[in-house]
């Protein structure tokens, strides 16, 4: 199934374009709901994905007659699950949702967009994988688009506590993607997104619970709001994450994570089609550069 390079190519692209709009559309419904939290827009979005994942799983499986399309972890890979689904969705989503909440969604893509300046060198620190001169060349090109289409906007003026909390997600992803290589060679990538967004569930009851119980009745539970939260479950933690697994695993985790500098792209263009963000030169001059510069690294 998706067989080919190119294939390859297009789904990790379109991962990048789901977590373009996650941004822009988690602020949208911070911005429409008084009373969305960090804590319970997360486990609603981990809750949609988790319904629609295990009944696909099971068709897949019964279509495909294959008794191990959903296997139980092998011995001694349930803590890399558990290690896994603690970086994302847990703490990577509590980093990223909470600086989303306190910055523009444009902004906040941006910096999540400097994650593939660090993964080659946690991949050389942790494997020794060789970092190519191209493979540099590409980055740098692709973090001077994301700084062209930081100038002009809040800059690093922004909120000092989002900022941070945004630089905390990074460090997870990168965490995240050198885990992701322990169990992306052993398993369907739907398999390890669906197990992902079950634990992650587990995660998140307790903080439910215990802090946003009484939040749930005081969502306006609004046509606009569960469309959001379909969206943000179905695209952005479902088919997003199989897809950049999906990526790691053909791919290699430092050309799959490269995709990841095009978010601030996609963020922009949903930002200005909806009114949050207007058009600029300049940010049309940083899209061309990161594109470019995506495109220059995959040469390796």
């Amino acid at each position: 199934m998706f067989k080919g390079k190119g294939i390859t190519y297009f789904l990790i692209s379109l991962s990048v374009v789901f977590w373009g709009l996650s941004f822009i559309l988690t602020k949208e419904l911070f911005l429409s709901e008084e009373h969305m939290s960090v804590t319970l827009l997360i486990f609603l979005r981990l809750a949609v994905a988790t319904a629609v994942m295990f009944p696909s799983m099971a068709l897949m499986r019964h279509l495909r007659r294959d008794a191990s399309w959903l296997p139980k972890p092998r011995k001694g890979d349930l803590k890399w699950f558990l290690l896994l689904t603690f970086c994302e969705p847990f703490i990577y989503h509590l980093c990223e949702t909470s600086g989303v909440q306190l910055v523009s969604g444009s902004l906040a893509s941006v910096v999540i967009a400097t994650i593939p300046l660090f993964v080659p060198f946690g991949m050389w620190i942790a494997y020794r994988e060789r970092i190519s001169g191209t493979m540099i060349v590409g980055v740098l090109l692709s973090l001077g688009g994301v700084g062209l289409l930081l100038a002009g906007g809040e800059g690093l003026a922004g909120n000092l506590k989002g900022m941070l909390c945004l630089a905390g997600a990074v460090v997870i992803a990168v965490v995240y993607t050198l885990l992701l290589v322990k169990v992306v060679d052993h398993y369907n990538p739907l398999v390890i997104t669906t197990y992902q967004n079950l634990i992650g569930l587990v995660y998140f009851l307790p903080l439910v619970l215990l802090f946003d119980g009484g939040n749930l009745s005081l969502l306006s539970w609004s046509p606009k709001m569960l469309l959001l939260i379909l969206v943000l479950g179905i695209c952005c933690s479902t088919l997003a994450y199989a897809f950049y697994n999906l990526g790691v695993k053909r791919l290699g985790a430092s050309q799959a994570c490269i995709f990841n500098n095009a978010i601030p792209v996609f963020s922009l263009i949903a930002a200005i089609l909806i009114g949050q963000e207007v058009f600029a030169w300049s940010k049309a001059i940083g899209i061309v550069t990161v594109i470019a510069g995506v495109v220059i690294a995959q040469r390796d």
